[in-house]
């Protein structure tokens, strides 16, 4: 039987941040389930904490109250170098500014996470070559992020997330700073890996590639305030 347990489960998650004795309550009793090779997004307008719950899911940022179960374990007493490994090893990141290193090749900004487990070389090039592959992008490996238009970029920052073979994709606004040709590519890209079984939670104000999710989590004020499947998904 497959595991039916959620690759994240959250319940009564709440976060507030104190600043100068005033009480910004960011997200207000979140419950949210993703299961294993599901597609989610995360909607919403502007400050509504849609960046701040990414940051939890992400391991960057810790809630103020309730429980994040990731692949059944539980995170929050986890050590700072414990949730790094968890999140080299577990979550794959695509930012809206690509975040990729400027004298650093597409192949060596790739290679990177791979490095850092003290992956052996051999493994690492086999990796590194599936990933570029999977985005189109192989036949750019020795070029500067500075060489690549922002499209191109975005791929190489979906491969970077992909090549640790993670339980979940993170992708915040992965659009927000291309045009709407190179969007779309770049959505067209994650339906193809979603379809290839990839788990993915993606932020996005933008209703048209929100649409493109198996379920829309509305959020509003910091709560969740409606669910919606995607037409033809089983309620």
């Amino acid at each position: 039987m497959p595991d039916s347990t959620p690759v994240i489960h959250l319940e009564s998650v709440t976060k507030v941040f104190y600043t100068d004795e005033v009480e910004t309550h960011a997200l207000a009793n979140i419950h949210l389930d993703i299961a294993p090779g599901e597609y989610v997004s995360i909607a919403g307008p502007s400050g509504c904490g849609k960046s701040t719950l990414l940051s939890i899911l992400g391991l960057l940022d810790s809630p103020t109250q309730g429980q994040y179960l990731l692949q059944g374990q539980p995170v929050e007493s986890l050590s700072l170098s414990q949730r790094c490994r968890i999140r080299n090893r577990e979550i794959g990141f695509i930012f809206q500014n690509f975040n990729l290193i400027g004298d650093l090749s597409v192949w060596e900004n790739v290679e990177l996470p791979l490095t850092y487990r003290g992956m052996p070389a051999a493994e690492r090039k086999q990796r590194v070559q599936q990933a570029l592959e999977k985005v189109g992008m192989l036949h750019r490996a020795k070029h500067l992020p500075s060489q690549l238009s922002g499209g191109q970029q975005q791929r190489v920052a979906v491969a970077r997330a992909l090549v640790g073979h993670p339980a979940i994709l993170l992708a915040d606004e992965p659009t927000g700073n291309l045009d709407s040709a190179n969007g779309e590519a770049v959505m067209e890209l994650l339906r193809n890996l979603h379809k290839d079984g990839a788990t993915i939670c993606m932020v996005t104000h933008d209703a048209r590639f929100a649409r493109h999710a198996d379920r829309t989590v509305h959020l509003f004020d910091g709560q969740v305030v409606e669910e919606e499947k995607a037409a033809g998904q089983v309620p």
